[in-house]
């Protein structure tokens, strides 16, 4: 299915993948509205998006785009800041429950897609795949895994439009310094010595690039209504190795292994079963890790 001309919006526009989702969006001659908290960064500010400021989880804001008709609506939307509990809850679930009651009075959409999380899952065994029964342990999981269960069960008793993306670790351009890729590059490029993890768990990694073309297949397939679909790299990888591999690129950076203390409710391995990615929407990632990391490192160099 070719879509054009067609009106998306995009929740939490203004971060890191919602910036490349909707820089992606402009190149396909799409009309994007972005809705976010704050102002984008110089970097990942786009001349073409509407950019509309307010908090989902309050209702009374919403009168802001009341008269905007909307195609697709992609929510990225959510509190960075996991530690503070209250405003985690309210952005990653009520602020759902606030959309959707939004867009179920306007009753033209033809696709939500909420971006949910590998946290969802909590400590299941992996490969993870999505008929397994989640237990997520701390609030961000939990949130995460609310909104899924809400937004299906409108999916089975209203028949609203839903998909749910698990992603895994993205990583690539642009992101910003509170995530382990974007660190490590960054201590290392100022030759510090920076404290880390015994870096023996293992996680998936996958290229921002990947991530979007993702989405953008879900857009276009008709086989997704309903459906929650993993989206990683389907493999794992030492974080150590990855902090070593840096370090080594850049010929600077101080890695201090243990200073940070594992969670004790922490995976030790973490990666999903992408199968059901590959068979309803095509997708597969074809960007290699290492590949995918050596571009993000000469990005942030640049």
């Amino acid at each position: 299915m070719k879509i054009k001309n067609k009106n998306i919006l995009i929740i939490g526009g203004t971060g890191f993948l919602g910036y490349h989702f909707a820089k992606k969006c402009v190149e396909k001659k799409f009309f994007v509205t972005s809705i976010s908290i704050s102002k984008p960064k110089k970097e990942r500010r786009l001349k073409s998006v509407n950019y509309v400021y307010f908090d989902i989880s309050k209702k009374k804001f919403f009168n802001k785009i009341k008269k905007n008709k909307f195609d697709y609506v992609v929510n990225f939307g959510g509190h960075v800041d996991h530690l503070n509990k209250v405003k985690t809850y309210n952005s990653h679930f009520i602020g759902v429950k606030n959309l959707v009651n939004f867009f179920l009075k306007k009753n033209d959409l033809k696709k939500f897609i909420q971006i949910g999380s590998s946290a969802e899952y909590g400590k299941i065994k992996s490969p993870q795949k999505e008929s397994a029964k989640c237990l997520p342990k701390l609030i961000y999981g939990k949130s995460k895994f609310l909104a899924t269960k809400f937004l299906l069960k409108l999916n089975k008793n209203k028949k609203f439009p839903v998909v749910i993306l698990r992603f895994y670790q993205v990583y690539g351009p642009r992101q910003s310094f509170n995530r382990l890729i974007p660190i490590v590059i960054n201590s290392s490029l100022k030759n510090k010595n920076f404290p880390c993890s015994s870096g023996s768990q293992k996680r998936d990694f996958l290229h921002v690039n990947d991530a979007i073309k993702a989405i953008m297949l879900t857009i276009t397939s008709e086989k997704v209504i309903g459906k929650i679909i993993n989206i990683g790299y389907g493999k794992s990888i030492e974080v150590k190795k990855v902090i070593n591999y840096i370090v080594k690129i850049i010929r600077m950076g101080k890695p201090e292994y243990g200073v940070i203390k594992l969670r004790k409710d922490e995976a030790k391995v973490i990666f999903p079963d992408i199968s059901r990615a590959k068979n309803l929407i095509k997708w597969n990632p074809k960007i290699k890790f290492f590949d995918g990391l050596k571009r993000t490192i000469n990005y942030y160099k640049s």
